[in-house]
């Protein structure tokens, strides 16, 4: 049974069982912890094989991934040609599940709020300050907005959720595109940082009228409210499995032979426009044959029997199709 999420795991290396002798050692995303974490738990019930885990963001799994002192990297952001030549030409990513990067809020009392891509923009820009600006009443017509002022939440490490929420953001609203763009690590125009998936939500939790963005399942974990965004096609989707796939869809059909794919502001009336991949990031060239037949018996794990826990923690599984191509990927690492 998954540990609860609280916003006390800033930092939290996972391990599981007493030490067997063989151990994988990974770092990066925090975007999918709750995941991975599950996953090196069932995992180490049934093979014995302790794994452990950084969850300290993508920019520092991929820092560790790039210098040599991690098995595996995790990672939300796809590296760069310049990161992968960096890292010794041969990183693979390793697609594990979908996940949707949610607007989470506290405001008491107010259980529903619709936003879209230019009001949320102009959130983060600091331009719109208060929660009952025009802009966001207009899009919440009969809900009671207090004149307070709001806070935005964002990270303060190198994060592949920030990735996620600023490419979808750089491609929705020009403002942004020029004055803030998409990565990693930005400099922020406004609003107070947090480390990890965990610090941004113990920002929302504790201050009232923050607002910030999360991976799903933080946000369900710690009983956090939502936004339900206005998509392409113009249709306002709330954050879920289901408009998780329907945003891959399209692009799972034009996946690139590396598997570097960027699900945002999806097209389909479904789709939920703050959509993401995850990958693990592994080297086809394992230097240590015994941890990477380990680490390759681990991914195919993932990609089959792990697949089942990725639903009730909020994740989109990974389509059959694609599964079957990531596995071939999975194959190829030399060891």
């Amino acid at each position: 049974m998954l540990r609860k999420i609280t916003v006390c795991l800033l930092g939290l290396v996972f391990l599981t069982g007493a030490s067997l002798g063989l151990t994988l050692n990974g770092a990066g995303a925090t975007f999918p912890f709750p995941i991975y974490s599950k996953w090196i738990y069932e995992y180490n019930k049934t093979t014995g094989i302790q794994i452990n885990y950084q969850s300290i963001g993508s920019g520092g799994g991929i820092k560790q991934f790039t210098a040599g002192t991690v098995d595996f990297g995790a990672s939300d952001a796809a590296l760069t040609n310049d990161q992968i030549a960096k890292a010794g030409g041969d990183a693979l990513h390793i697609p594990t599940v979908m996940g949707a990067v949610a607007i989470s809020y506290n405001l008491p009392g107010v259980s529903e709020l619709h936003l879209d891509s230019d009001t949320l923009a102009g959130i983060f820009l600091g331009k719109i300050k208060k929660w009952n600006d025009e802009a966001i009443t207009s899009l919440n017509p009969g809900v009671n907005l207090p004149d307070k002022s709001i806070l935005v939440a964002h990270r303060s490490d190198g994060s592949g959720t920030t990735s996620i929420f600023s490419t979808y953001l750089a491609k929705v609203s020009s403002a942004w595109a020029s004055k803030v763009g998409a990565g990693t690590a930005l400099s922020w125009p406004a609003g107070v940082g947090g480390k990890g998936n965990e610090g941004v939500t113990g920002v929302i939790k504790v201050n009232e009228g923050a607002i910030g963005y999360i991976e799903l399942s933080y946000a369900m974990t710690n009983k956090l409210p939502v936004v339900t965004m206005k998509n392409r096609a113009g249709k306002f989707v709330k954050p879920s499995i289901a408009s998780t796939s329907a945003a891959a869809a399209g692009a799972i059909r034009k996946m690139p032979s590396d598997f570097r794919a960027d699900i945002t502001n999806a097209a389909g009336a479904d789709s939920y426009p703050i959509s993401g991949m995850t990958w693990i990031l592994a080297h086809k060239q394992q230097k240590d044959a015994e941890k990477g037949k380990a680490l390759v018996e681990f991914l195919r794990w993932s990609l089959t029997t792990g697949q089942q826990y990725a639903e009730p923690l909020l994740y989109a599984p990974l389509p059959e199709n694609l599964r079957a191509r990531v596995m071939d990927a999975v194959k190829s690492i030399n060891y």
